[in-house]
């Protein structure tokens, strides 16, 4: 399958025969590395990573991913682009420099921007609506525990349900043809557009895609999946309201119980309030608010795989480089 030469902004720029080509070039490739072996498919490129928010999977999964195939990475978050210069002109001006360019930050439009004038291969690292290299990682992850195909695996979302790994998980699990749940609180509305569009490809891939506040909806739950109240870029006074809406939905013991599957995989895309050792959550613990979107005995549990998924960024990520911009 030839994918060289295109840009990674979103999963619904791909088909599902895409997906799994990517996902079986990261498991080629991370058993290379398991094995000591390193390639040279990007040597001479030169990747810029481009941060407007602050990372730790995205930039070192991108910057070791690089490095293993041979690519030189220049990290940029004190540059003059969309303050001093416009997105259009800083984008003209990387696509001279690099080949390869990744952007972690708010605006999708940012990134499709960058997309439209660099000239350069484009990947997203994370956008406020959409999260696409965090869904491969987490597919490569089920793909390794759990015995039965993607399209066969029951996968529950459950919390802040509008947000952008939520989006991004949705995307790609209608497109492979998954039963897919967003389950969190009804004032939670997803996007109408993200819905129809979610619900337009389960249709086709013969999947499911339901959105529902009923917590007896995780019954037969393969993956039970969670992700922080309050994202990055949101105002903090967000945490008390966010809390006293969604703590029905945090992921507990009894929780994990309801699915009626000891073999239920947990899984978060990271960092997790799921204990009190952060500053941010004990800070919020003296102003009498548990910010824990899961609590620590799930967290540590044997249902849990998040190490695995944090792990599988990198492998992913070297796949999706590889894939668009390795030699030919």
């Amino acid at each position: 399958m030839d994918l060289y030469g295109r840009h990674f902004l979103t999963l619904k720029d791909y088909s599902a025969e895409e997906i799994y080509y990517l996902l079986d070039l990261a498991k080629t490739l991370k058993a290379k590395k398991k094995a000591g072996e390193f390639g040279h498919s990007l040597e001479g490129k030169n990747i810029c990573l481009l941060f407007e928010k602050t990372s730790t999977r995205t930039r070192c999964a991108f910057e070791v991913a690089a490095k293993d195939e041979g690519a030189h990475v220049t990290f940029l978050s004190n540059s003059q682009f969309g303050y001093k210069e416009s997105i259009e002109d800083s984008a003209k001006v990387l696509g001279r420099m690099f080949e390869g360019i990744e952007f972690r930050g708010f605006a999708q439009k940012t990134v499709e921007d960058l997309a439209k004038y660099s000239g350069a291969v484009v990947w997203n690292g994370l956008t406020d609506v959409d999260h696409p290299t965090q869904t491969l990682a987490d597919f490569l992850t089920i793909q390794e525990h759990l015995d039965n195909p993607l399209n066969q695996v029951k996968f529950v979302f459950v919390g802040d349900i509008r947000n952008n790994v939520a989006y991004g998980l949705a995307y790609g699990a209608c497109k492979v043809g998954m039963d897919f749940v967003l389950l969190g609180p009804d004032e939670l509305e997803v996007d109408p557009e993200v819905k129809a569009y979610c619900e337009k490809e389960a249709e086709k891939s013969g999947g499911k895609f339901t959105v529902t506040s009923n917590v007896d909806d995780v019954a037969g739950a393969d993956v039970i999946y969670t992700d922080i109240w309050v994202s990055m870029g949101e105002d903090e006074s967000l945490y008390a309201p966010r809390v006293k809406m969604l703590s029905p939905y945090k992921v507990t013991e009894e929780l994990m119980a309801k699915t009626d599957n000891d073999k239920t995989l947990f899984m978060h895309c990271l960092p997790s309030f799921h204990d009190f050792e952060t500053e941010a959550a004990k800070s919020k613990k003296d102003d009498g608010l548990d910010i824990r979107e899961v609590t620590d005995e799930v967290f540590r549990s044997k249902h849990s795989v998040v190490f695995d998924e944090a792990e599988n960024r990198l492998h992913t990520i070297k796949a999706v480089m590889v894939a668009t911009l390795g030699h030919q």
